[in-house]
């Protein structure tokens, strides 16, 4: 096993067989038993998934307050489904890989105690294409499907990734450097914290369809600087491995069976996934990135974070839809926003504000271009 898995990771190449292999794979449904983290809604569930995305949502985190609601108890926020499984490992044997895209629609709230049961299956790919960042590519497909105990359809994920050979993410590495970790002074540390501490959900207010206007901003939500807790907070949030991280012997044979999921650690020689780029700045300097960086679809929770704060208790998130654009590096901050883009009545008779959103960072880029779609208590049917 020592001679399989190396101080590197894999090095794997697009080639016909490969290409012919992944065709013949569309339409398949996936396993998911190594990559399910929670199965049921429970109050710690939901709570630890709140901490490890920074929301203290009394909606999801407060029992007493949540009682009072149009709810009558606890809910998980939307982006639980990814607390109950993420996504999973498939295909594309040695190339490196980003979440490039998170499509997601919402049908029904997820309840204290709900049980959910996830089914993917593989959608299919686009390319190989050639682009700037990382040489050829492909953009694959997965679809996943969260059903509750009733087998009430809760919520669908379209989950889409880059697929590259390292290699050439590597040799195109340092035309992307910059500055890290980000130079922050005390002045404008202060302002970050003070930022995120004056940041108040909605909550029980409502926020009516005929109070708002094409053109209004959200509120603005910050999470920064990132740093190493914050992505261990997330991993043990049981929101991100793919499959699940684990330890020792039950780790050891897992990349026994599959090496190119791990490396071996040239400073510490222990074992580490695939995943430790998230953590990991020589993982991550592998990959073809600078220093250990953000997760796609964390990035993802804080949208729908900045979404649910601003809507309040009594609307619905319909749907939202995010792209990711540039790494996030541990100790960059990200401010979060968005712009009324329309107002209507939809085709399900649902009073609705269409909504863009964004993500910047402190260099200016807009890190996770994104849409979503809300549904607004009306003022008729208070």
């Amino acid at each position: 096993m020592n001679k399989e898995i190396t101080s590197e990771l894999a090095q794997g190449k697009f080639t016909d067989d490969m290409l012919a292999h992944m065709r013949s794979m569309i339409g398949t449904e996936l396993r998911t038993d190594g990559c399910v983290n929670n199965e049921f809604a429970t109050r710690i569930a939901i709570m630890r998934f709140c901490e490890g995305i920074g929301d203290d949502n009394p909606l999801w985190t407060d029992p007493s307050y949540a009682s009072q609601t149009q709810w009558g108890g606890l809910l998980a926020p939307p982006s639980f489904i990814f607390a109950c499984l993420a996504s999973i490992q498939f295909g594309w044997a040695g190339l490196g890989g980003f979440h490039a895209e998170t499509l997601l629609d919402f049908y029904k709230p997820i309840r204290m105690d709900d049980r959910i049961n996830c089914r993917i299956w593989f959608d299919g790919f686009d390319g190989p294409d050639e682009s700037n960042f990382g040489g050829r590519r492909i953009k694959d497909y997965i679809r996943q499907e969260y059903r509750n105990q009733n087998d009430e359809l809760v919520a669908k994920f379209i989950c889409s990734r880059m697929r590259f050979e390292r290699g050439e993410m590597q040799k195109r590495r340092e035309t992307r450097k910059i500055e890290l970790p980000h130079p922050w002074n005390a002045e404008e540390l202060a302002q970050i914290d003070q930022d995120i501490l004056s940041e108040v959900p909605r909550g029980a207010t409502p926020r009516y369809w005929e109070d708002v206007s094409v053109g209004d901003e959200l509120d603005v939500l910050t999470k920064g600087p990132i740093g190493l807790t914050d992505e261990i907070a997330f991993v043990a949030a049981g929101a991100a491995p793919i499959p699940r991280i684990a330890a020792h012997r039950v780790s050891l044979k897992r990349y026994q069976k599959h090496p190119k999921w791990a490396f071996r650690d040239p400073n510490t020689h222990a074992y580490e996934p695939v995943y430790s780029v998230h953590y990991n700045d020589y993982a991550a300097r592998l990959q073809g990135a600078q220093a250990a960086y953000d997760v796609g679809v964390q990035r993802t929770c804080w949208q729908i974070h900045g979404l649910t704060h601003w809507m309040g208790d009594d609307a619905s998130l319909k749907s939202a839809n995010s792209q990711y654009r540039s790494h996030v590096y541990l100790s960059d901050v990200v401010r979060l926003g968005g712009r009324i883009e329309a107002k209507e009545i939809d085709a399900d008779g649902d009073h609705v504000v269409r909504i863009e959103t964004w993500a910047n960072n402190q260099r200016g880029q807009n890190v996770m271009p994104g849409k979503a779609v809300v549904k607004l208590p009306t003022k008729a049917q208070a």
